[in-house]
């Protein structure tokens, strides 16, 4: 198998920071658990990220920089990567997409696409 987009997985979990957060001045803090899964036969190496937070008043905050957490992970065949961040809101519900810009060991460079996930404050229906 190619590395190709399909052969990376992207779990994410969400959960809603209550005790970190202040409804009263519009602030809502959640957090993200990303496992990225490479299914392919080759390494890869996630070199980069590209996040659009956009909140329920439709605001977007877009969030580029060079690895995840302070890391640039290598990732083995059929091997996981896991890491926990957070995000600031202004609503109490949004929608985080991206990408991640990976290289394989031979030096190819692709994106893993990260699908739309919502962030809601449990018990908000938009």
């Amino acid at each position: 198998m190619t590395v190709e987009d399909s052969a990376i997985k992207i779990e994410v979990k969400t959960q809603y920071l209550d005790h970190q957060s202040s409804p009263k001045e519009d602030r809502y803090l959640f957090s993200y658990t990303i496992t990225i899964i490479n299914l392919s036969d080759e390494p890869v190496t996630l070199e980069t990220r590209h996040w659009l937070i956009t909140d329920a008043n439709g605001k977007i905050n877009e969030v580029q920089g060079e690895g995840v957490v302070g890391e640039t992970p290598t990732i083995k065949p059929n091997e996981a990567y896991q890491y926990t961040s957070g995000t600031v809101l202004e609503t109490s519900v949004g929608v985080m997409q991206g990408k991640y810009q990976m290289r394989t060991d031979s030096g190819r460079e692709f994106h893993a696409i990260i699908a739309p996930f919502r962030l809601s404050v449990p018990g908000i229906i938009h």
